[in-house]
């Protein structure tokens, strides 16, 4: 009988580095919502891929970022916990610029978690809970994402420049080497996304299943409605409007539901409703298309000051 693999993958990066689409591409279909602007993930979001000899569940991360605000503390912390009692480290960084000072930090977080893995599995190896084939060496995946935009010279460029770092910054933490695999692929139009699954799964333990089959994300079906809202006025406000605001189901009587959009300021407020009510308008039949047939969706603005920065609002609205 073939051995069952199964495990959990923190995938992490800057900002619009690409997390949410490569987790989507990983599993599949879409689990986690994209758009154009930065951190537009904001807490912890689970995609499961089930194969029939595995089942890998990817946590898709916020992007680690120097924060302005108690949300963006938040949401670091997020990013940083979900490195806690994983399997494997998936690290995305561009293939389209120089590796920066936030590619940095995601780096020097996953080395770090790489090496405590690896040190809990050689304890294990010699505490005799496990043999060495199985457990294996833990190793981190640097990504290099968006090679679609970029030629071959500059993928290969861009390999070489991130390798430099990762080594450097190995290097100043001491010790043994941390394993590194690299793997440049475009996650939107999937281009090397199943060899990186494909390695991703050879590296997860003999498990059970986490999630039951079929099963493709843990999110709450209020928490994705809320998040599909918030996608689709991504894509329609102006650039000072998308970390102003925040989502949430407040009713949930199928087949109405009632979602609450909040905006820190009143002048914010008109521009999420659109003249005429336009905004509002295309958000509700976007995000309709998206639910289940029959959703009466109906949409609400209020105004919620300096609720990024006010720990209580943010305790309520659930981060």
């Amino acid at each position: 009988m073939s051995m069952f693999r199964s495990g959990f993958v923190a995938v992490v990066g800057r900002p619009n580095v690409g997390k949410s689409t490569l987790v989507n591409s990983m599993v599949g279909q879409k689990v986690t919502i994209v758009s154009p602007r930065p951190n537009t993930t904001r807490s912890q979001v689970r995609g499961v891929l089930n194969r029939p000899d595995a089942q890998v569940v990817f946590v898709d991360t916020p992007g680690l970022h120097k924060p302005k605000t108690a949300l963006g503390t938040r949401m670091n912390e997020s990013a940083t916990s979900s490195l806690d009692d994983v399997d494997a480290v998936v690290a995305l960084v561009e293939a389209t610029g120089a590796v920066g000072p936030g590619d940095r930090m995601v780096l020097a977080h996953s080395v770090k978690r790489v090496r405590a893995m690896a040190r809990s599995a050689a304890l294990t190896v010699e505490l005799g809970g496990a043999s060495a084939d199985v457990v294996g060496r833990p190793t981190l995946m640097v990504v290099v994402n968006k090679i679609d935009r970029v030629g071959g010279d500059g993928v290969l460029g861009h390999l070489t420049g991130v390798s430099a770092v990762v080594d450097a910054l190995d290097a100043e933490q001491g010790g043994d080497p941390v394993p590194v695999e690299y793997y440049p692929l475009s996650a939107t139009t999937g281009d090397g996304v199943p060899e990186l699954v494909d390695a991703l799964i050879e590296r997860m333990p003999e498990g059970p299943h986490y999630y039951p089959d079929g099963m493709v994300t843990d999110v709450a079906e209020a928490f994705w409605v809320a998040d599909l809202v918030r996608e689709e006025l991504l894509y329609r406000v102006a650039d000072e409007l998308p970390h102003s605001i925040a989502c949430r189901v407040t009713e949930w009587e199928w087949p109405r539901v009632r979602c609450e959009i909040l905006v820190e300021r009143d002048s914010q407020k008109g521009i999420v409703i659109g003249k005429g009510g336009e905004t509002l308008k295309e958000v509700g039949i976007a995000v309709r298309k998206q639910m289940d047939p029959g959703a009466y969706l109906e949409l609400f603005v209020r105004v919620e000051k300096r609720w990024q920065q006010r720990e209580e609002a943010l305790d309520r609205l659930g981060f």
